[in-house]
């Protein structure tokens, strides 16, 4: 059996993804893959790491754990997924971006030492990211997460290189949430590991957000009487509909921090764009890209 672990990041998916392979449980079950509700593995993968400190489980531990998860007697793929399994978001940039993903994915998968694990992660780039970010901590209550951190030092790039440090011969799928209307059903496909040809239900929910509701019914009928006839053609349409039919407020982000001006952004921009060709790269990381 392989565990695979999708990281978020935060700001990034909002749950959508397991939502999706939820409603396809039962088809992606005949292939052996698994996806139990987060609300059954989140807090208990949490109090297990905290108990265990690092160590790694004991096989009964280890069978009883996964017991609680799923119902299943054997799987060959368990998805599980948490945006959390990085950091929680109020110390997502302490030390740096992410700076104890590493130690702390580590932890996770000694709850499972004779379970292979694959993680996957969607990034995005700070100039977005890091306002969202310190926006839902400050609807949590928490102070600035912002004040004191200097945005330039904060790279994705560093974040990899922990997690893949900390966890060697774990392979990485890394992918930018700003192409995940185009990437969509590859990432689906990457994560939950589903046959070729497998048709997933409800996978239109992004494009639901991000297209006019007479944008969305075009697109359906387009595809429909012009079915795509390959991963290319169906960017090109998604591109299409984007660009014609797109919803202003959700494909533009409004950015309001204090001392953000168009030029910081555009360095950020910048920046992060160079990052993702550094992360390309790295050993051990493969970049889904349009």
């Amino acid at each position: 059996m392989r565990i695979v672990y999708h990281l978020g990041a935060h700001c990034t998916d909002d749950d959508r993804l397991v939502r999706c392979l939820l409603k396809n449980r039962a088809r992606l079950a005949e292939q052996g893959i698994v996806v139990p509700a987060p609300t059954r593995y989140r807090k208990l993968l949490r109090d297990t790491a905290t108990q265990l400190r690092g160590a790694a489980a004991s096989e009964d531990t280890e069978a009883m754990i996964l017991d609680q998860i799923m119902d299943e007697t054997a799987a060959d793929r368990l998805i599980l997924s948490w945006t959390s399994f990085l950091s929680f978001p109020a110390y997502a940039i302490s030390g740096g971006l992410y700076a104890q993903g590493g130690e702390r994915l580590r932890a996770f998968t000694q709850i499972f030492p004779d379970v292979e694990a694959e993680f996957c992660l969607g990034i995005r780039n700070p100039a977005t990211f890091l306002p969202d970010l310190r926006d839902r901590a400050l609807q949590k209550g928490r102070e600035d997460i912002l004040d004191g951190v200097d945005p330039y030092g904060l790279r994705w790039s560093d974040a990899v290189a922990k997690i893949l440090d900390h966890n060697p011969n774990v392979p990485l799928t890394v992918w930018c949430d700003e192409d995940t209307p185009l990437v969509w059903p590859e990432v689906l496909a990457i994560v939950s590991g589903h046959a070729s040809g497998t048709v997933l239900e409800d996978t239109d929910e992004l494009l639901g957000m991000l297209l006019t509701e007479a944008g969305l019914a075009r697109y359906h009928a387009y595809c429909r009487e012009h079915p795509p006839q390959s991963v290319s053609h169906r960017r090109r349409i998604v591109t299409a509909f984007l660009e014609k039919f797109g919803r202003p407020e959700q494909l533009a982000t409004e950015i309001t921090l204090p001392g953000w001006t168009d030029e910081v952004i555009e360095e950020l921009t910048h920046a992060y764009l160079a990052d993702v060709e550094r992360i390309a790269q790295m050993p051990g990381v493969r970049l889904v890209e349009p």
